[in-house]
């Protein structure tokens, strides 16, 4: 007879899992056994996880390695001090981590967004695109899943983009605007533009108006207009090169919009709408390049759309993992 586990027991078969996996005593294994022939539920959710647990070990090695460094930073940010000694992860305690917090946690299970929210004044979560008003009634468009800190001291308005994208529409008061993010520093001489964050460097996109960007503390200012975007990382800029900035712009809508983008920036915007991690793990494939609009409220039908046209292999791990490879 087919038995189906419950999510409690699903749960329970993946915290057995990695306890087995880390040098159980006589008296863990005893009650694992007890545990194992309670309920024939068990053994079929025992079975699921054995499976789940072998599919998991290239991506649990991958966000244990990610995971790691971003709780250690955030660590020290709580910390203040001295930094955290931390020893490597073994794969067993990475699966652990990866399966069973991400099954009880979801999305919460995510030390860079601890990190990142850590002295945020605005936060958006997972899927959520989040318009707030500040004090001067400039408002910012927060995209899904990004963060950012206000500071109106001093005579200047400051805001610290520390994760994700914000779309800026800046209120004239007579004091200066500027946006940090990495190492460089946007300064308002116009109404509306984007500030993104990469996974190295920023990129800005104007709308209307004027903006200055300053890759690094002595970088050379870019004065760029409507329709015109810049990128920089390391302190170092690209040129200005012209823009469709309202395609670019679309997420404001729910629409994500590609010109021969590479597959991996496609799958990285995805995963801001998903409320779990999406990894890839084939390079070759994120290379390949996408075209198209899609619409950001629904990643797991375009990443079925995407897999349909280029024909890659993806999983889904308990509904808070999809693995592309």
């Amino acid at each position: 007879m087919n038995v189906t586990p419950t999510p409690a027991q699903e749960q329970a078969a993946l915290a057995w899992l990695s306890l087995l996996h880390d040098a159980p005593s006589s008296g863990d294994q005893a009650t694992f056994s007890h545990w194992l022939r309670a309920d024939p539920a068990h053994v079929e959710a025992y079975a699921q996880a054995q499976v789940l647990w072998e599919l998991s070990e290239v991506p649990a090695s991958t966000l244990a390695d990610e995971d790691a460094l971003a709780l250690q930073r955030y660590l020290k940010a709580m910390d203040g001090a001295k930094p955290a000694r931390m020893r490597r992860w073994s794969v067993a305690l990475a699966m652990a981590a990866c399966l069973v917090l991400m099954v009880s946690m979801g999305a919460g299970w995510q030390p860079q967004r601890w990190a990142d929210d850590l002295g945020a004044d605005y936060v958006s979560a997972p899927g959520e695109v989040k318009t707030v008003t500040l004090a001067d009634h400039s408002q910012i468009t927060l995209d899904a899943d990004s963060a950012i800190a206000v500071d109106f001291s001093q005579g200047e308005r400051h805001i610290q983009l520390r994760r994700g994208a914000g779309f800026f529409n800046v209120a004239h008061t007579g004091q200066a605007f500027v946006v940090h993010a990495d190492s460089g520093e946007v300064r308002v001489l116009g109404t509306q533009f984007e500030v993104r964050l990469q996974p190295a460097g920023a990129q800005v996109t104007v709308l209307s108006g004027r903006v200055g960007v300053t890759p690094s503390a002595q970088g050379t200012q870019q004065i760029l207009t409507a329709g015109q975007q810049v990128t920089y990382v390391e302190g170092v800029a690209d040129e200005r090169h012209a823009v469709d900035s309202e395609s670019r712009l679309g997420w404001r809508d729910g629409w994500l919009n590609y010109y021969k983008a590479p597959l991996a920036d496609v799958v990285k915007d995805l995963g801001r709408y998903y409320p779990g991690r999406i990894l890839l793990l084939n390079d070759e494939l994120g290379a390949r390049r996408v075209s198209g609009s899609f619409p950001s409220k629904d990643p797991e039908a375009v990443l079925k759309a995407l897999q349909a046209v280029l024909g890659f292999e993806q999983h889904n791990v308990l509904g808070r993992l999809i693995v592309v490879r």
